[in-house]
């Protein structure tokens, strides 16, 4: 069973690119496992044959294998750190910044980051770049629409004044929509832009293995300028963050020196 998994991530880094080993091996074998049983197969070998000839399958591979839990102001009370102590200082000195949403998802975060950034800035003025592996989340971040669950952080006045419903569904209104340019992008293996002012990847690097986190928190610190801030995940705290040239702003938050 062991060798069956092994031949498969060789397939499909092949195939695509993508590096299963990265992952945390046992969360991604369940999952992986519960999917081709569901599908009918008896082992990953049987499994890749099908995925090799069947591009719809392997867009539902993809999809599964990516982590895709997402919702506006998720942990809200991080949210308020950036909007108070975080982009004061930093939009202070530039008010331009170049800022990145890593592991987008679905879009609530970087639509997020737009809503928290238009208190301080005209919408014209602000570009958020969202990256993700799976095109087919990038498809549904493109629509920016969302059911109601989505929206539970969200405050009253924010949800009044950026989404409107339609048929039952929130949708973000598209000037904040405009400012968020969404492209494909694989974290551990593609080279990433330089000069960024604050990156937020939050709620992924969970799913990597201490080597691939290592690897990202080095490529996360080359991409942020000096004075940089880098966001992440509520249970993702970076424990010798000098070692990747960053100190402790706040939990969560991370400047690089």
């Amino acid at each position: 069973m062991r060798d069956d998994y092994n031949q498969f991530i060789g397939q499909i880094k092949r195939k695509t690119g993508i590096d299963l080993a990265l992952y945390k091996e046992g969360q991604m074998k369940r999952r992986l496992t519960s999917l081709y049983e569901k599908k009918g197969f008896k082992n990953f070998n049987e499994y890749y044959q099908m995925l090799d000839k069947d591009r719809e399958e392997l867009f539902e591979f993809l999809d599964r294998m990516t982590i895709n839990v997402s919702e506006f102001y998720r942990n809200y009370k991080r949210w308020e750190i950036l909007e108070e102590k975080i982009l004061p200082v930093m939009l202070k000195e530039n008010k331009n910044p170049k800022v990145w949403s890593a592991a987008c998802s679905t879009g609530e975060e970087p639509y997020t980051l737009s809503m928290v950034l238009s208190n301080f800035l005209p919408l014209k003025d602000i570009k958020v770049k969202a990256t993700d592996i799976d095109s087919n989340v990038i498809a549904r971040a493109k629509l920016a629409t969302y059911q109601e669950k989505s929206l539970q952080e969200v405050p009253t006045g924010v949800k009044n004044k950026h989404f409107y419903k339609h048929d039952g569904f929130y949708k973000v209104k598209d000037e904040i929509k405009n400012t968020v340019i969404f492209k494909r992008l694989n974290l551990l293996s593609d080279p990433f832009e330089s000069g960024h002012d604050l990156i937020v990847c939050r709620n992924v690097l969970i799913y990597f293995t201490e080597e691939a986190k290592e690897h990202l928190y080095y490529k996360f610190s080359h991409a942020l300028k000096k004075g940089g801030i880098l966001f992440v995940g509520s249970t993702e705290q970076i424990f010798q963050p000098a070692k990747y040239g960053f100190e402790v702003v706040d939990t969560f938050f991370y400047r690089k020196i």
